[in-house]
């Protein structure tokens, strides 16, 4: 329609000012994590937002490690981070960076600061700077340091990259005000000492920048036009402008600042993820019960599916908690169409069929997708003894239950109508077989007189049946008494989060690889483990069950 309008978010209003005033006349996006642990589901939101944007207006998009801190940093964490992106559908192209690549001239920045009379080299600990701050109600106090001239600061400030000194014993600070009522503008501290090896420059510095410090440069030197970061780093936003402008870059770039992305009942935070690894309850970072973006990929989640629930969630200046069961809800929807429905029993009972042929098998023909034509057909073996889910046999089943128990006709799907005609038990009344008969003329599952049948029944052929692991995943949390122990902040543990099961399975998904995805009829969305996954020996995990309380806004 010509008249249609396509609604657009902030941060899109505000570049298309930028344009039309000139302002900027491309626009350069970046997401520059800092490698101290795996990415997750908040950060696909900034991804997907700085990459999304980069495309919209034909223009660039940077990969950047910001990695100042080496106390926390690990290569591991920068492959896993480099993988998850290029998963999610982000290309930097050529533009990979690290802040450390321009550790160089960040140090000549400081010096430049310092000639100028904005930075000045500290003698006070930690703690005294801390109090010397002041509060948000009460300015803060001048460091006794703060006015030493020009020369020495340069050579303190030397002193500290050639390693005359120890940690924390002297910093460099800006100077600005501390007077003011962002608290981040008080004479912020932008480089200190730690005598630490750098992933990435090995022993080459003993100084490193504060982030505050280093960030605004970084953009600045790659030509990013629009710095998107989230809501924490507005209070920062000043000094962020300060930084650029006492540098005099001619094109400064824009900080602007949108709502993080928060799922209820999920752990983030990598203090906590990093105990829960530590400790075995998990098997590492990508452990499916997880929301990293590894975990979420392990367990099956497609790229597609975070995307289009990071779009539900949209874009805005407002804090807002979005469910897991909404991205659940958009795993379902992008599989429904592309998986393969096949036939996996969890909880196996044997099926006995009395006068089906002895030591016969046929091969029956099934739909891959009833609601996708396009997936084609394959061919399962039917034989006289079959393996069906416990719930779907009852000895005294209540009115309305609609599988099989003693005497009435059900369906086996794509195959025949069989009626139950006996069971066997054991001695604590478990049932181990369940006897039937079948009817010859419903092959395919229809009958010829037009009789109907209530329950349709999925099955595995015994003989050629695979056996496989089957990892069904619940909450790690424990949802009812919420994420965080209120007395002493550790994390309420869901003790059933993971369930193992060995399953019987139709032929074909012994052949499943990693990442293969399938639905098990009646049971869910299954993947094949990356990790654990053997050629023949397939493991499944659970990415969601097909039943779901989620509602689109407005249905």
């Amino acid at each position: 329609m010509e008249n249609e309008t396509v609604s657009k978010n902030f941060i899109e209003n505000i570049i298309d000012k930028d344009l039309a005033e000139g302002v900027y006349d491309t626009v350069h996006t970046r997401f520059p994590p800092e490698p101290n642990g795996y990415l997750h589901i908040g950060h696909a939101k900034a991804i997907l937002l700085n990459y999304g944007i980069a495309k919209e207006y034909n223009g660039k998009f940077n990969m950047r490690f910001d990695d100042t801190n080496p106390t926390k940093e690990k290569t591991e964490f920068v492959d896993s981070i480099k993988e998850d992106i290029r998963w999610l559908g982000a290309d930097w192209e050529d533009r990979l960076f690290f802040a450390s690549d321009y550790f160089e001239e960040m140090y000549q920045c400081a010096v430049k600061l310092i000639k100028k009379g904005k930075a000045f080299v500290c003698d006070l600990p930690a703690d005294k700077i801390r109090e010397y701050r002041g509060t948000l109600t009460e300015p803060g106090k001048e460091s006794p340091y703060r006015d030493r001239s020009v020369e020495e600061n340069l050579r303190l400030f030397e002193g500290m990259r050639n390693g005359e000194y120890a940690d924390g014993e002297k910093v460099l600070r800006a100077k600005i005000d501390m007077a003011s009522p962002n608290m981040n503008m008080r004479d912020p501290v932008i480089y200190r000492v730690a005598h630490m090896t750098h992933h990435n420059t090995g022993d080459k510095w003993c100084i490193y920048p504060l982030y505050d410090f280093a960030h605004p440069i970084e953009d600045a030197i790659e030509g990013v036009t629009h710095s998107l970061c989230t809501l924490e780093f507005e209070d920062h936003r000043p000094l962020y402008d300060w930084v650029v402008r006492e540098l005099e870059y001619p094109h400064p770039p824009k900080q602007i600042e949108f709502a993080k992305l928060y799922l209820n009942n999920v752990v983030t935070g990598k203090r906590y993820i990093k105990k829960l690894v530590e400790d075995g309850i998990v098997d590492g970072w990508d452990d499916p019960r997880l929301v990293s973006i590894a975990a979420l990929r392990r367990r099956g989640f497609t790229p597609e599916s975070i995307k289009n629930f990071v779009d539900m969630c949209g874009i805005s200046k407002a804090n807002s908690t979005a469910d897991y069961a909404a991205l659940e809800y958009c795993i379902r929807e992008d599989l429904k169409l592309k998986a393969s429905r096949m036939m996996a029993i969890l909880d196996p009972v044997k099926l006995v069929i009395d006068n089906y042929p002895e030591g016969e098998t046929e091969l029956l023909e099934a739909p891959n997708n009833m609601e996708n034509e396009a997936l084609g057909t394959r061919m399962l073996p039917f034989g006289k003894e079959l393996y069906f889910e416990r719930e779907d046999f009852m000895v005294d089943p209540p009115k309305k239950y609609k599988r099989m128990f003693p005497g009435t006709e059900v369906r086996l799907m794509n195959a025949y109508f069989v009626t139950c005609t006996g069971y066997e038990a054991d001695d604590d009344g478990n049932v181990t077989v369940v006897h039937c008969t079948y009817d010859p003329a419903t092959k395919g599952g229809n009958a010829p007189d037009g009789r109907k049948v209530k329950g349709t029944i999925h099955w595995v052929e015994c003989s050629h049946a695979g056996k496989a692991e089957v990892r069904l995943y619940e909450n790690i949390i424990d949802e009812e008494k919420g994420v965080y122990n209120k007395e002493d902040g550790s994390l309420n543990l869901n003790p059933n989060s993971l369930t193992t099961v060995e399953a019987y399975v139709e032929p074909g998904l012994m052949e499943a690889v990693s990442f293969d995805r399938f639905q098990f009829v009646r049971n869910g969305f299954f993947c094949a483990d990356c990790k654990d996954s053997r050629e023949g020996a397939p493991v499944f995990n659970r990415i969601v069950s097909l039943k779901s309380s989620f509602k689109l806004p407005g249905k």
